[in-house]
């Protein structure tokens, strides 16, 4: 037998080797290429969120699960007490980044911040909404209208809570250190990079990996490179010109409920004109442009919602709109932008297709932070974009209050049509359900009746993950990416 001081003295001297010998699972560092740098120094009330949330950083109330359905976060449970209101009782045990608890009063007075917010979350336009206190432990949220998706619409990242030491005064909200989630942010690079640290006093299961590296990179060759090199891990939007050269195995396609849409100005312009409009419907060869440019990887659009959502097609019924008239040489400008790279192919073959049945197009090309401000203000007739439809709550009403509505905030088309309108309204008034999905899409076939969009293709977006990663999330929603089950096996 070993005297117990010479076993104690071979421990001490063991516990180093076996530190050394053993998988470094819980040391690993994984890195990340993101598609887009933040455009708002990733405050959680802009599209920000969603990369807050795709590094499991910042929380919701609420998730959703495969189907779409709301799942307890950090709320537990909740009740409709009556059309307008509902209650959620808030977790117990969970602690900001900062080291302050979550209570209710901060659950409410960081939904409140964000129905403050200018501009308001997507998630919120065209909803009046209050939230208070019910104690120390439940919030009561109301609404102005009967409202059955409250629940939902707290899943949406932008309405993630935050501690009170991310808000600071004047409209902007600073997200270092102030989630719940399993990885807490340390660092922002401005538009460069971010660094997060496994939080070890996460409320739910502790994180496998020690930490999260996210680049921004813009360009997909480059993306596309670092997965092959191993200098990224994993890597958001190969592009399809791409996917080709990689090792089939890092490469996944995941459907995604995105549209590419021509966006068309209905309010200045030639095509102001409902019968252009409708010409530019006609023009479009969504089949070549699928075969073209995207290689087959992504589905001909036959509305505005895709095979992400399979009760769609099912429902759709035949719809009219203005008659075609000639172009004539019309003289219209197509715009996109350049981050996502089969934009620009997409909109060289619009631009030809369009020539092709008369009219006279001129291209313009920028990166998506120089050119949004001026979609919005009608500088262009055309605007190609890819566009999430389900992206906030899991339901399509969201997405076609802010494109189409004449209130809606990311309205392109600006659209304002009394009709569509009172769809819209149905529709968002609808229980969840079969009623609802009906109204969705006859507000759908209203909106393609105007012309303001026209929808090419539903996309697949291509995720890299190296040879290592597991349990990486392959999400349609693109909420989530890694999580606390992520792991990286050193090659």
């Amino acid at each position: 037998m070993i005297p117990f001081f010479r076993r104690a003295g071979l421990a001490a001297l063991l516990l180093p080797l076996a530190a050394t010998m053993a998988p470094a699972q819980d040391t690993q560092r994984i890195h990340v290429a993101m598609l887009q740098p933040p455009r708002s120094g990733l405050s959680p009330l802009s599209d920000d969120a969603f990369k807050l949330s795709r590094w499991s950083t910042a929380e919701t109330l609420i998730r959703l699960d495969a189907a779409g359905d709301p799942q307890p976060l950090l709320a537990t449970e909740w009740e409709q007490l009556d059309d307008r209101t509902w209650r959620f009782t808030i977790r117990s045990g969970v602690s900001f980044h900062d080291g302050t608890p979550l209570t209710a009063a901060q659950v409410a007075a960081s939904l409140m911040a964000a129905t403050r917010a200018v501009p308001k979350p997507r998630i919120l336009d065209g909803v009046e909404m209050t939230v208070e206190t019910d104690g120390e432990d439940a919030v009561i949220v109301r609404t102005g209208d009967a409202d059955p998706l409250v629940p939902n619409r707290l899943s949406s990242p932008q309405l993630a809570i935050m501690a009170a030491s991310a808000y600071t005064g004047d409209g902007r909200v600073n997200p270092i250190e102030a989630g719940t989630g399993p990885f807490v942010l340390r660092k922002i690079n401005g538009v460069t990079s971010a660094h997060l640290d496994r939080f070890d006093r996460y409320w739910g299961e502790k994180a496998k990996l020690a930490g999260i590296d996210a680049d921004y990179v813009n360009d997909g060759t480059a993306r596309a490179a670092a997965l092959r090199t191993g200098t990224a891990d994993v890597v958001e939007a190969i592009p399809v010109s791409q996917a080709a050269l990689l090792d089939p195995d890092l490469v996944h396609e995941v459907p995604m409920p995105r549209t590419n849409t021509l966006y068309v100005n209905t309010q200045r312009g030639p095509l102001a004109d409902p019968a252009l409009r409708a010409a530019v419907r006609e023009a479009i060869n969504r089949e070549a442009i699928s075969r073209t440019v995207y290689e087959g990887r992504a589905d001909v659009a036959r509305g505005l919602l895709g095979p992400a959502l399979p009760w769609a097609d099912g429902l759709r019924e035949p719809w009219e709109g203005a008659a075609p008239r000639a172009p004539e040489g019309t003289k219209i400008t197509l715009a996109t932008f350049s981050d996502r790279a089969e934009l620009p192919e997409v909109a060289v073959m619009v631009a030809q297709q369009l020539e092709a049945a008369g009219f006279k197009v001129e291209q313009e090309v920028r990166q998506y932070a120089h050119i949004e401000a001026d979609a919005l203000s009608r500088a262009f007739d055309i605007f190609t974009l890819s566009r999430a439809t389900v992206l906030d709550s899991g339901d399509p009403v969201a997405y076609m209050f802010s494109d189409f509505a004449c209130e809606g905030s990311f309205n392109i088309s600006q659209l304002c049509d009394a009709d569509v309108d009172a769809a819209l309204a149905r529709a968002a008034a609808a229980p969840a359900g079969d009623a609802r999905r009906s109204a969705i899409i006859e507000a759908e076939a209203m909106i393609l009746a105007t012309g303001a969009a026209v929808p090419i293709l539903h996309e697949r977006v291509i995720q890299g993950e190296g040879a290592g990663v597991a349990n990486a999330e392959r999400d349609p929603r693109e909420r989530m990416l890694i999580t606390e089950h992520t792991t990286l096996q050193a090659e």
